[in-house]
């Protein structure tokens, strides 16, 4: 991997390292983290006490910055299939060393996208109208609400995930729980499910990892696919497109892959992980993501080329609006973020600096989700009847609720960092020379 000389032994001891006691700022960066769970939290319970009509959706744009966001939080999930299961079938080898954090991503993004549909009810106490149980007066679930078809989407994806994520672990839980003591040994214990190393576990477990990717693989295509008919089974100017499924998933995969290089660039500097997350690894992320970039352009202009050739006035009405209305800085951000920034790319001494990459990757998250609210808002500030037309008002609650949900997101990945290892040891060592006899 690298000139620094790597063996077993040494693998287990530096990829266990990340769960010995804490340095001061891994206490620091939670304790500021909580206090943004803490913001959000009172932000969401003040909406609950006072009424939805805090936040800043209003008649006609009545999805607002939690849709955006939740929109946005489904798609940095998405990253995580693609480079575990779609790049473990593909026998692909530099992803040994990166897939364990993206599969986190996966895992914690979902879990913070789910709360949006939450936040998003006014009564959030009935949540239970969207679950599909059967109801014999036919009144809910409605199954033609996009709110039931999204907790299909995410319940089916993060069971799936969680799945794929906790197998992969079992045999580095099994490392640990062997040198653990006290309530760490009985948790690893439990995750590491009587896993022994025997040649009988190794051969059912490859398997059922093969068959683990290859499930959760069609999901990467299907869930935010079904996102994407929230928008395109309405007759919105600007949604009613039958290019919005495949859109959507290149734009999620490019978000994805954006997240994830933004967290591993400070995790291996925080947890000295440079042996086993190389430039090379950084340097394959970045060329995925010019890949991203390239498709998601396309569809941008494909986008407009529909717009113009279909001489639909409301179709393009709408792109125009896009482009000079009252949100035309986030129309041009996203074209500059997601499109032209991540085209430095194309040179290598810039895909191997780490300040571009995390430049490029800020950028490319900042431009994905003001795509997610040029989409939403403009369409619905600006439909048919200009009489309704109308534009909503950004709150400190909602804010609260918005930055409170990243915060979130990276309290949960903290965590994970302290409790379980980030880099898969049995993988990265099936990438080494076996060990002499009687040698480790």
């Amino acid at each position: 991997m690298t000139n620094y000389k790597l063996s077993y032994s040494q693998t287990d001891l530096d990829l266990t390292q990340t769960l010995n006691k804490p340095k001061r700022w891994y206490y620091v960066a939670v304790t500021l983290l909580g206090l943004g769970v803490a913001w959000g939290a009172g932000s969401w319970l003040y909406q609950i006490l006072t009424g939805i009509g805090v936040s800043g959706k209003n008649n006609p744009v009545g999805w607002y910055l939690y849709i955006t966001t939740f929109v946005f939080w489904v798609g940095i999930a998405h990253s995580g299939t693609l480079i575990s299961a779609i790049l473990f079938l593909f026998r692909v080898k530099w992803r040994s060393s990166v897939y364990r954090s993206a599969e986190a991503v996966t895992v914690f993004g979902l879990a913070t996208a789910g709360l949006f549909p939450l936040l998003h009810m006014g009564r959030v106490w009935v949540f239970y109208w969207t679950l599909p149980y059967p109801q014999m007066g036919g009144l809910f679930p409605n199954f033609r609400s996009p709110l039931v078809w999204d907790v299909f989407a995410i319940t089916t994806y993060l069971t799936v995930s969680s799945i794929f994520f906790l197998t992969g672990m079992v045999p580095d839980v099994a490392i640990i729980r062997d040198k653990a003591k006290g309530w760490r040994k009985k948790l690893y214990g439990f995750l590491a499910q009587g896993w022994q190393g025997t040649d009988n576990q190794w051969r059912h477990y490859t398997a059922a990892y093969v068959f683990l990717a290859a499930l959760a693989t069609p999901l990467v295509i299907s869930v935010h696919s079904i996102v994407s008919w929230d928008f395109a089974m309405s007759i919105v100017p600007g949604w009613h497109s039958t290019i919005f499924a495949p859109y959507f998933v290149a734009g999620a995969i490019h978000s994805g892959l954006a997240m994830v290089i933004l967290i591993l660039i400070p995790m291996r500097n925080a947890f000295n992980l440079h042996p086993y997350i190389t430039d090379h690894h950084l340097e394959s992320l970045a060329k995925f993501l010019l890949f991203t970039a390239t498709v998601v352009g396309f569809a941008y202009l494909i986008e407009l080329f529909i717009a113009w050739y279909s001489h639909n006035q409301w179709e393009q009405a709408i792109f125009l609006y896009r482009a000079f209305g009252d949100y035309w800085f986030a129309f041009w951000a996203l074209f500059v973020c997601n499109l032209l920034v991540p085209q430095l790319f194309w040179i290598k001494r810039f895909r191997r600096s780490i300040p571009f990459l995390v430049f490029v990757s800020v950028a490319v998250t900042i431009g994905m989700w003001f795509e997610r609210f040029t989409i939403i808002v403009t369409s619905l500030a600006h439909e048919y009847i200009p009489f309704a037309w109308g534009l909503p008002t950004l709150t400190w609650s909602e804010m609260g609720i918005v930055v409170g949900s990243f915060c979130w997101f990276f309290f949960l990945f903290l965590l994970f960092a302290k409790t379980l290892p980030v880099v898969s040891m049995w993988e990265v060592k099936e990438q080494l020379d076996p060990p002499m006899a009687g040698k480790k």
